[in-house]
């Protein structure tokens, strides 16, 4: 059996949503998985490296897709919204059907909207037929966190946890690229 390849789909701004996606890599890598880091270019964003730039055979390819964004008024990014918008083919040809999917976030602060930015972001890959993969509460993180954290992903809160993820922060994302690539595994 190949190794899984596990795609973490993002878009970071300020460097807080890339160093959640870094945290899931590590966890996916931990399984013996391949993590495969991607971003969305975006009009404005000329930081957006060629190399990092998703393109469709990454969807087809993969054996399963985390994605992130910032936290914009409750919502994903407008680059991550248009990314889907833009790629119907993948959902037309069910590349995604049966494949583990997850989501995290990052916020400037608590009430930021986090929980109903990680649920909207569930909408495309439960469209695209995927299989949702969370948190549980047996992660001791969850019960620990006084910052980011949360069942329906990975998350990080600025204004509670500073400019860098803290460490329960960073163990929660590393236990959902885990968890997502173990699923990955099992159903490859």
């Amino acid at each position: 059996m190949s190794t899984p390849r596990i795609v973490i789909l993002y878009y970071s701004r300020g460097g807080k949503t890339q160093q959640l996606a870094d945290a899931i890599a590590s966890g996916v890598e931990k399984t013996g998985a391949e993590a495969l880091l991607r971003t969305v270019p975006t009009d404005t964003d000329a930081a957006c490296s060629r190399d990092l730039a998703i393109v469709e055979d990454d969807l087809n390819q993969c054996d399963a897709l985390i994605i992130g964004s910032p936290t914009r008024f409750g919502h994903m990014a407008s680059g991550l919204q248009r990314f889907f918008e833009q790629h119907s083919s993948a959902w037309l040809k069910g590349v995604l059907v049966d494949k583990p999917g997850a989501v995290f976030t990052s916020s400037s602060s608590m009430h930021g909207g986090q929980e109903t930015t990680l649920l909207s972001m569930a909408v495309p890959l439960l469209h695209h037929g995927m299989l949702l993969v969370g948190l549980p509460y047996t992660e001791p993180g969850l019960q620990q966190t006084d910052a980011g954290g949360s069942p329906y992903g990975a998350s990080h809160v600025e204004h509670a946890a500073g400019a860098r993820i803290t460490a329960i922060e960073k163990q929660l994302a590393s236990a959902l690229g885990e968890r997502v690539a173990r699923a990955a595994a099992r159903l490859k």
